[in-house]
């Protein structure tokens, strides 16, 4: 017997691009200006994590934005430039591989991310965070969203800015040292990086030592799993 299709709408609608409402809705609350908190690099074995902080300009919002993961390079550059043009404010705040070994990569990532808050030339009201974590230490109100960066402008906006930061940042460092083609995978855990770790050893400085396969000290279960990201 052939099932009836519904009438009814879906419960959850899902959408497919970031948009300002959660902008806006602070905006009528009084809460403005807002700011995106994003960051890049928690799951690579080489390299910072870097964040950004993007504030909007509600009247001047560049086209294209989405998750930074969803854009090919290409995509990304064009729209960072347009990012750094249009926006009311950008910052751009990093941990070294060496202060990531000194904690962990989920607290390297939430330092990360208020350096940038804190960068802003202006001053936020509120911070939209990807992600499950509120940033200890803000000096504004935030809330974080899951899956931020397909939701909300602002927070696309900080996604790509902190990716492509990072990628610059990595292929500088494939530059200077030419064994790990650090400008290829951005440090992450690929077949040819992780030969060229077998062959050469960790950088120093360079490498997450903390991170497997060439953990030092012992960590626990929940800072492995993100370190697997």
């Amino acid at each position: 017997m052939a099932r009836t299709r519904p009438d009814s709408p879906p419960l959850i609608a899902f959408v497919d691009k970031p948009d300002f409402t959660f902008e806006l809705k602070a905006i009528a609350a009084g809460s403005w200006p807002v700011a995106g908190l994003d960051e890049a690099g928690r799951g690579p074995l080489a390299g910072p994590v870097v964040a950004a902080a993007v504030v909007l300009d509600p009247e001047r919002i560049p086209e294209g934005l989405d998750d930074s993961k969803r854009l090919t390079g290409q995509q990304r550059e064009a729209i960072f430039t347009n990012i750094l043009k249009l926006a009311l404010g950008v910052s751009v705040a990093s941990l070294c591989a060496e202060g990531i070994d000194r904690s962990d990569i989920r607290k390297a990532s939430l330092e990360a991310m208020r350096r940038a808050l804190a960068g802003l030339p202006l001053t936020a009201r509120l911070a939209l965070a990807d992600g499950r974590d509120v940033p200890p230490g803000l000096g504004c109100s935030c809330q974080a969203l899951v899956k931020g960066d397909q939701r909300s402008q602002s927070i696309a906006a900080a996604s790509i800015v902190a990716k492509v930061m990072r990628d610059r940042m990595m292929q500088h460092c494939g530059r200077a040292d030419e064994r790990y083609g650090l400008e290829v995978h951005m440090g992450y855990a690929t077949e040819r990086h992780r030969a060229a770790i077998e062959l050469h050893g960790p950088a120093p400085r360079l490498h997450r030592l903390s991170f497997s396969p060439f953990r030092l000290t012992p960590i626990d279960e929940s800072q492995a799993e993100l370190a697997e990201l």
